[in-house]
């Protein structure tokens, strides 16, 4: 009988219990799975109640312990946060070790780091997990896709405000209130603010941007703009004009305007979007991602599918375990890897500076209802450079009146000069919303 590949897990949480689960209930699955076993596992507290039975010599308070230990061949990390997960995953490889995790905040900011030391190393790093929970989008950007040049990427890629966003869409409940409901479901956490301010999305795309492009970016200079400024005026107005509001993520590349061909420049960002409601993205509601990915020759290509929870991450890591453990039962060595499993870089990228990045726009001003407002406001957008789509007066009172505009494709360094002058016009009292328009 071959030899068992042994699993050391760091985390027994909500996802490292998922894992353990299917690990241990192989039946009806993958063959491979029965060729894997959890041979040691790092937790917080050894006596803490879990749904899951577990043989107590498991476990170790002390994560180190399940590196070290020989009989681990697959080191599978689900502690999240920085550190102590990036030092344990160098350490893992160093010892010579692959190692799986759904750790986006490391790879989003160590990925060069982390990849440069396991290909010295001769093991993998698979992050499948690491973006879009259950949904396959690692993998095809690697291997399926590799054959596109790929010229952009959007997606919805937190489900937590996917979720706020829609109920508020739904039923017109405010945003701290549908925050509130969120975390009584465990759609949320405690501490909400990676998730609504918009920190989680970026670290998403940063991984996204670097496997679809060929090339790592700077996690810190993607600019970031989170829902909790989202109104639910917004919501109605955008409904009225035929959208939705959802955050999306967005990568894109320049190639094609850059003279500089020593390093590729791209645009990434996260921002509350209006998305026009016959495009496919408008229609992903509740915890729900999807990830739109445009390329040449392939055209436009969606996933979609859960993407948080237990159950989709799970599938995800346990996924990325059974490619490691297939090379291992096909005999390949270390000195054998396929270049299309190892995460590394082909070419340098630099991200433009945000006002170069290219997009519609939807702007909500309060102004005095006076004659000529409008007209006074267009000029403005117009003196800039800034073609607009559409200008509509809401809720007119006796004395202020709401306008929304939506602009066609400038830079937002136009758009942003334009929203300025605007801004000091006396008719105007305030620009109260000012989001992307897709």
């Amino acid at each position: 009988m071959r030899k068992k590949i042994g699993i050391g897990l760091l985390g027994l949480g909500t996802v490292g219990t998922g894992v353990a689960k299917i690990i241990q209930k192989s039946q009806g699955r993958n063959p491979l799975v029965s060729e894997i076993e959890i041979v040691r596992i790092g937790v917080r507290e050894l006596n803490r109640p879990r749904s899951i039975e577990l043989p107590q010599h498991l476990l170790t308070q002390k994560p180190e312990e399940v590196i070290d230990d020989p009989s681990v061949e697959v080191v599978v990390e689900m502690m999240g946060g920085i550190e102590p997960a990036r030092t344990l995953i160098l350490r893992a490889i160093s010892a010579g070790k692959s190692v799986v995790t759904a750790n986006k905040a490391v790879i989003a900011r160590y990925g060069e780091e982390i990849s440069s030391a396991a290909n010295k190393a001769g093991v993998y790093v698979l992050i499948e997990a690491a973006v879009g929970g259950g949904i396959p989008i690692i993998e095809p950007l690697k291997q399926s896709l590799g054959g596109n040049r790929i010229q952009r990427i959007s997606g919805i890629i937190n489900g937590t405000t996917n979720y706020i966003l829609s109920r508020m869409a739904k039923e017109g409940t405010s945003y701290k209130n549908v925050l509130q409901d969120a975390q009584k479901l465990g759609y949320a956490e405690a501490d909400p603010s990676a998730d609504i301010e918009g920190g989680d999305a970026a670290d998403k795309i940063a991984i996204l941007c670097g496997l679809a492009f060929g090339g790592r970016i700077e996690r810190s200079k993607i600019p970031t703009q989170g829902i909790k400024n989202v109104e639910i005026r917004d919501i109605e107005y955008a409904a009225q004009l035929g959208y939705s509001v959802k955050l999306l993520a967005i990568a894109t590349s320049f190639e094609t305007k850059s003279t500089n061909k020593s390093s590729i420049p791209l645009a990434a960002w996260v921002q509350p979007t209006l998305v026009a409601n016959e495009h496919p993205l408008s229609r992903v509601n509740g915890v729900n991602n999807a990830i739109l990915v445009e390329g040449d020759p392939i055209g436009e290509v969606m996933f979609y599918g859960p993407g948080a929870g237990a159950g989709p991450t799970a599938s995800a890591v346990v996924a990325d375990i059974l490619n490691i453990a297939g090379i291992h039962s096909l005999g390949s060595t270390n000195n054998s890897l396929d270049p299309l499993l190892a995460a590394s870089s082909w070419r340098n990228c630099h991200l433009v500076e945000p006002s170069e990045i290219i997009q519609r726009n939807y702007v909500r001003l309060n102004a005095k209802d006076t004659p000529g407002v409008i007209g006074l406001i267009g000029n403005q957008f117009g003196n800039h450079g800034v073609s607009i789509q559409s200008i509509v007066q809401f809720d007119a009172s006796a004395n202020d009146a709401e306008i929304v505009v939506i602009t066609h494709e400038v830079t937002k360094g136009q758009a942003m000069k334009a929203l300025s002058a605007i801004k000091n016009l006396p008719e105007i009292n305030s620009i109260t919303a000012h989001m992307g328009c897709l």
